[in-house]
């Protein structure tokens, strides 16, 4: 009778040390790093001729990996205040993570030249100025397609690729101060959607030099509006406004 008792004490104690550890394992958190940034260094010249042909060029990597099959390359060319009027141009794969195209410009401008970049759920797309001839004349108070008033700054948001609705995304946005990290801004992602006038506003977090992210839940199925703003501890005030399509 005695063994009995002290076997089933013996279960007993050996059950509960189990649950304990079981319980143990559930509470370590899992920790959701961020992808690695999708960098697209674009290549076009600055000054060209009418009707000079012209070689634009996007080398496309992730960390030290070559991009060799991105999903998605197109380079997009328009005439400055005539975004509307674009062309888009696909891209040949010259492997090696480099993906060329070539354009010409019939009169002179000013011309803006920016490639699209999809590859790995990733999106980016990078924009250059190119001047044709003597550049034409713009009237100085238009409002401009893409500016920053802080000469040297850029930044590259990471678009989500096939956002699905009432998916929780990481919003993620590098940027860059002469072409080098820009860190400690303060940065806010304000969204909406077509659906709705409200607005949320969302502060992101800096988890690596330059680079800052915030979560995200899109609810609804609707194209929503991400507008990028960063300020620093001076009078740095940029912003930027992307599009997001959720299904």
């Amino acid at each position: 009778m005695k063994r009995k008792i002290g076997l089933l004490i013996l279960i007993v104690v050996v059950g509960a040390l189990a649950a304990c550890g079981n319980g143990k394992e559930e509470e370590v958190p899992t920790e959701v790093k961020a992808p690695e940034m999708l960098e697209v260094e674009l290549t076009v010249s600055e000054t060209v001729d009418i009707n000079e042909t012209v070689e634009m060029k996007a080398y496309v990597t992730q960390g030290e990996e070559e991009i060799e099959d991105a999903d998605e390359v197109v380079f997009e060319v328009w005439e400055e205040g005539k975004k509307s009027d674009s062309e888009m141009i696909d891209s040949v794969n010259e492997k090696s993570g480099i993906y060329t195209a070539e354009t010409s410009f019939e009169h002179e401008g000013l011309f803006h030249v920016q490639v699209h970049v999809t590859a790995n759920g990733l999106h980016t797309m990078p924009l250059k100025e190119v001047v044709v001839g003597d550049g034409g004349n713009y009237d100085e108070q238009a409002e401009p397609d893409h500016h920053y008033h802080t000469e040297g700054f850029s930044m590259e948001f990471m678009t989500p690729d096939e956002v699905a609705a009432n998916s929780d995304e990481k919003l993620v946005v590098q940027i860059k101060i002469d072409n080098e990290p820009y860190e400690s801004l303060k940065v806010r992602y304000e969204i909406w959607s077509d659906l709705s006038e409200k607005h949320d506003w969302v502060d992101a977090k800096e988890i690596e030099a330059g680079e800052y992210v915030a979560d995200f839940t899109f609810e609804k199925a609707s194209t929503y509006h991400v507008q990028i703003h960063v300020e620093d501890d001076e009078d740095l005030h940029e912003h930027i406004e992307h599009e997001i399509t959720v299904k």
